[in-house]
């Protein structure tokens, strides 16, 4: 903490916050009337990031409530009886301080070939960058030195999306299964894809996929799912150009289109008109047994068709 921070001690209510959420579902403060902002304190980033932080656990706190009160959802801990609300799949894991010892991996990939062997190495270094730089963006002055203790089966947003998959998608009597991936959400969807690539393609009528950081080749993924992914998602994508235009990928997986920003934060909320026109589509043409034409766009939807 900076000599003169001020402390962390953070109101535990919106009201607390002087912020509450008006008739149209906006986030306001009571008093101003102004959406959030960040740099409440200028020179503080840890302290506003703190600050965030907490509101953003009231936030989370208060659209579960909204989810299970009008929505009728169930709130579940998993793994079961493990007796963990996992919030984020990007952070399965709890923080202790990390003792002072070296863990040596056991893991011997020498039976690997070295082109296969070569391409995981690079993959994994790309994603423990991404993490790092999250980590730095998130508590830029941590004040111990923490290891991960990752959470059963849950460990990565990989094994995440996959655990529920298994114990909740799989068993759900729903014929019509929708996705919606956003960023890293849309590399754990194609890992989901290749670990169960049948039941998958059973069960998932559409995939919508925002700012995906998805790459069919680091991740291996064969050419039957990538030819099913031609067919039945679609990356809506950061970009200046207006919503739906057509995006140029050098990917050989699925369409891009612009979604109407060039903020990576806002690609969901932005895209959300065009893709539940998507996801309508997609479901009535599974039903009449012809394939979704809205996956083939290349050329700009007009934005009054929305």
């Amino acid at each position: 903490m900076k000599k003169d921070e001020p402390p962390l001690d953070f109101p535990d209510t919106l009201e607390g916050f002087e912020y509450a959420f008006n008739e149209k579902g906006q986030l306001r403060h009571i008093k101003t009337g102004e959406p959030f902002v960040f740099n409440y304190r200028e020179d503080l980033h840890r302290w506003n990031q703190k600050r965030y932080e907490a509101l953003g656990e009231i936030i989370t706190k208060y659209v579960y409530e909204l989810l299970e009160k009008d929505c009728n959802l169930k709130k579940i801990s998993i793994p079961e009886g493990y007796g963990v609300i996992v919030l984020n799949p990007n952070e399965n894991y709890i923080e202790v301080e990390k003792p002072k010892i070296h863990v040596q991996s056991s893991s011997d990939s020498s039976d690997e070939p070295a082109e296969k062997r070569e391409r995981k190495d690079k993959v994994s270094k790309e994603t423990k960058k991404r993490r790092d730089f999250y980590e730095k963006y998130r508590n830029p002055q941590r004040e111990k030195e923490m290891m991960q203790l990752y959470i059963r089966e849950n460990g990565s947003p990989e094994e995440h999306a996959i655990y529920v998959w298994d114990h909740f998608i799989a068993q759900a009597a729903a014929e019509n299964v929708f996705f919606v991936a956003h960023s890293y959400g849309g590399l754990a969807f194609v890992e989901l894809m290749i670990q169960r690539e049948a039941d998958v393609k059973n069960k998932v009528t559409a995939v919508a996929l925002t700012d995906s950081v998805h790459n069919v080749w680091h991740q291996e993924a064969g050419k039957t799912i990538r030819e099913w992914m031609r067919e039945n998602c679609c990356n809506w994508v950061s970009s200046s150009e207006p919503l739906d235009t057509s995006v140029e990928s050098m990917l050989p997986d699925c369409p891009r289109v612009s979604a109407g920003t060039d903020r990576h934060e806002l690609t969901s909320w932005k895209s959300f008109p065009s893709i539940f026109k998507f996801f309508t589509e997609a479901s009535e043409a599974k039903i009449s047994s012809l394939k979704p034409a809205v996956t083939r766009r290349s050329h700009r939807i007009k934005h009054e068709e929305l």
